[in-house]
C-alpha cells in the first residue's frame, strides 16, 4: 500500500513539473494570501498599514438632537455640496445610530442601482427609504440602509455620525456614494 502511495505522489510531482516554476494548489495560494493578510493586519509588513489607511473624512455639524422629531427627515449635504443625505430619528435603534436610543441614522438619498432620487420617500411607518422611482428598490434604515427589494444590488451609503452634547456630526460616509469612484475626490 505504501509503495502505491509514493508511486502516486511522485507521478503527481512529475504531473506538475513546469520547467522549474513554482506550482500551487488553490488551496495552498488561499492559505498563503491568509497568513499574509494576518501579518499585515497586526501590523508585521511595514508599509501595508499605512496602504490601507482609511481616508479622513471632514467632521461637520448636521443637526442638533433636540431639534430631530422621530419620524421628520432633515436634509443635508455631507461631504460636498451635492450630495444630498437625510438625518432621521427612527424611533428604533438602528445599525450604527447615536444618541440615546441608537436611534438617529443619516443616509445618501441616491439609489445604488442606477442614481435615482429617494427624496421625500422616506416612511416613517417603516423606517425604509424608498421605493425609488426608476426601479422600485427600496432600503432598511434599521440594517444600515440594506436593500430590502428591487432591483439595488448594494445598501445605501450609511453616513457616520458622532454626538457631542446636543450637536450631531457628519464624519464619514460607509459604502460608495452612486456616481463616485472615491467619495473623496469628487464625481467619476
Amino acid at each position: 500500500m505504501k509503495e502505491k502511495i509514493v508511486i502516486k505522489a511522485e507521478h503527481t510531482a512529475e504531473h506538475h513539473d513546469h520547467g522549474g516554476r513554482a506550482c500551487m494548489s488553490r488551496r495552498q495560494f488561499l492559505l498563503a494570501g491568509g497568513a499574509v493578510m494576518a501579518v499585515a493586519a497586526i501590523g508585521g509588513v511595514p508599509g501595508l498599514a499605512q496602504a490601507a489607511a482609511v481616508k479622513s473624512y471632514p467632521r461637520q455639524k448636521v443637526g442638533s438632537l433636540s431639534a430631530l422629531k422621530q419620524g421628520v427627515p432633515v436634509e443635508f449635504a455631507y461631504p460636498f455640496p451635492d450630495v444630498q443625505n437625510i438625518l432621521v430619528k427612527l424611533g428604533t435603534p438602528a445599525g450604527a445610530g447615536v444618541g440615546a436610543g441608537k436611534d438617529v441614522v443619516a443616509f445618501n438619498q441616491q439609489c445604488t442601482h442606477m442614481g435615482g432620487p429617494l427624496q421625500a420617500s422616506y416612511k416613517a411607518q417603516h423606517q425604509m427609504l424608498g421605493p425609488c422611482p426608476l426601479h422600485l428598490t427600496t432600503f432598511d434604515l434599521t440594517k444600515h440602509g440594506m436593500v430590502v427589494s428591487g432591483h439595488g444590488t448594494e445598501s445605501l451609503p450609511q453616513i457616520l455620525l458622532e454626538v457631542k452634547g446636543d450637536d450631531i456630526y457628519a464624519v464619514g460616509v460607509l459604502g460608495l456614494i452612486y456616481g463616485y469612484a472615491d467619495n473623496l475626490a469628487g464625481r467619476a
